[in-house]
């Protein structure tokens, strides 16, 4: 595992690179505004995804127990008509690992489950989401784009989560100083032909009814 922990003008702009998922709790350290666990998906897995049809690629939002992923999963698996085979066993089982390693994190019950499909520029502006904390797992296509800024400008550099790779962000309501300087947005495709599947994980505090 390599740190860096570093804060700038009272801004967090640390970024931890994992090598497991017991290290999610760097996001605690001082000064960490992100943690990336770079992993790397079977190769299989990975074809397998980026040949999926668009109309059997998963796209839903749903508020659930943390005990309840795989089953919530498993139905949105079967609502988009992904052939029941290993390799979406695979994509489920991996969303119930992310699912249960961020859950114990955050210290909560209820997670808020959210796959996109992304083929325009949507959410192309740096921002810090309105969360305590979020997980991003882009599983086919570019990865989270994300950068330091310290003035509220778009960051000068920019960097890209690799895809597959799960990656965790401080929002703007995470309880302890300092704030996060570390922005990131969904890579600018539009145009491009690319397909982007992204699983979004946020922690719930107070269960709604959402389904």
């Amino acid at each position: 595992m390599s740190t860096v922990r570093q804060t700038v003008e009272n801004a967090a702009i640390g970024i931890a690179v994992l090598e497991d998922r017991d290290q999610f709790t760097m996001l605690r350290q001082p000064g960490v505004a992100a943690a990336i666990w770079r992993r790397q998906l079977p190769t299989d897995f990975q074809s397998w995804v980026d040949e999926l049809p668009l109309e059997n690629l998963p796209c839903a939002r749903v508020t659930v127990r943390t005990e309840l992923v795989r089953d919530a999963v498993e139905a949105i698996c079967a609502n988009a008509g992904i052939p029941n085979n290993s390799k979406r066993q695979l994509l489920v089982d991996d969303a119930v690992l992310l699912a249960t390693e961020f859950a114990a994190l955050m210290d909560t019950e209820f997670l808020r489950l959210r796959y996109d499909v992304i083929r325009d520029d949507a959410c192309r502006k740096f921002h810090i989401d309105a969360v305590t904390a979020r997980l991003v797992c882009t599983y086919r296509g570019l990865g989270t784009q994300y950068g330091i800024s310290t003035d509220g400008e778009n960051p000068k550099r920019i960097f890209s989560a690799p895809t597959g790779a799960p990656m965790l962000l401080r929002g703007t309501k995470w309880p302890e100083p300092p704030v996060s300087g570390l922005l990131h947005r969904s890579p600018p495709i539009e145009g491009t032909d690319m397909t982007r599947l992204v699983f979004v994980i946020d922690p719930i505090f107070e269960h709604s009814s959402e389904t």
